[in-house]
């Protein structure tokens, strides 16, 4: 084998390497609709397991980031890779299978089952028995799976209540419970307090801080007193670009944050 091509093939190794340590990474990725650019080389990496947030004002571009990743939108231009792999040109069921999850700001429940029912199908939905036909049974393991996710999401006294019964709240715990279902590695929240009262958003922090270690996430937030309470790391945008990154700590004492987004008094 001659030199240049060893040399080639070492090169890509160690590049698989690097990628092969982070759950998510977005390397120059841009779109566009027309003139308007939503996204301008946005380059980010998430660690397996890691916690953070995403902030910035309507129209920094959050939501068109999460659309990307989980590819309800394909960039004009950029690179992603989830745990290691080139998913830049996959449909959102391809990530969804490689362990990817994401929640919507609009509900999308199903009001007339029960919250068992709800959770049982989206941990069918993502199972090898998706296709049967059979009724669970006392002893089905998705339905002890589903019972499961409705304790970690502290709904297990409702768990018999139709959706359409739920409070507001209640549905916005619910969809972090279907979020959960298929054994997840990353989960992008989308606005998971808006509408919340004090006590709910307390229980959402509870709820998140509490999610098992190896599972991480991406938390777009209005309430940045939600997003800096559960994230470790937090990525401010603006103007469809990440300006500013840093600890909670360090963005919500940074001067910038605070003039553009804080108010300049928040302390």
């Amino acid at each position: 084998m001659n030199a240049p091509v060893t040399q080639a093939m070492s090169q890509a190794g160690l590049a698989s390497t690097a990628f092969a340590g982070n759950a998510l990474e977005l390397r120059g990725v841009t779109k566009t609709f027309g003139a308007l650019a939503a996204l301008t080389d946005v380059t980010l990496t998430v660690r397996p397991g890691e916690r953070r947030a995403v902030l910035g004002s309507n129209g920094a571009g959050k939501t068109t980031l999460f659309n990307c990743v989980t590819g309800d939108f394909l960039p004009t231009s950029g690179a992603l890779r989830l745990f290691g792999e080139d998913v830049t040109r996959y449909p959102a069921h391809e990530r969804i299978r490689r362990g990817l999850r994401r929640t919507y700001q609009i509900s999308l429940l199903f009001a007339g089952l029960t919250v068992t029912e709800n959770v049982y199908l989206a941990c069918r939905g993502v199972s090898r028995a998706r296709f049967s036909l059979l009724r669970p049974g006392r002893s089905d393991v998705l339905m002890a799976r589903a019972y499961e996710l409705i304790e970690a999401v502290h709904m297990t006294a409702a768990r018999d209540t139709k959706v359409a019964e739920l409070s507001y709240g209640q549905q916005r715990q619910l969809e972090i419970a279907l979020a959960l279902a298929g054994a997840p590695r990353l989960i992008l929240f989308d606005e998971p307090a808006a509408g919340l009262s004090p006590a709910e958003r307390a229980d959402l922090v509870a709820i998140l801080t509490g999610l098992p270690s190896h599972i991480g996430f991406i938390i777009i937030e209005h309430d940045m007193d939600v997003a800096l309470r559960v994230a470790e790391t937090v990525s401010m945008m603006h103007n469809g670009r990440i300006f500013k990154e840093g600890t909670p700590r360090e963005i919500e004492s940074d001067a910038e944050v605070q003039e553009l987004y804080l108010g300049g008094g928040h302390g």
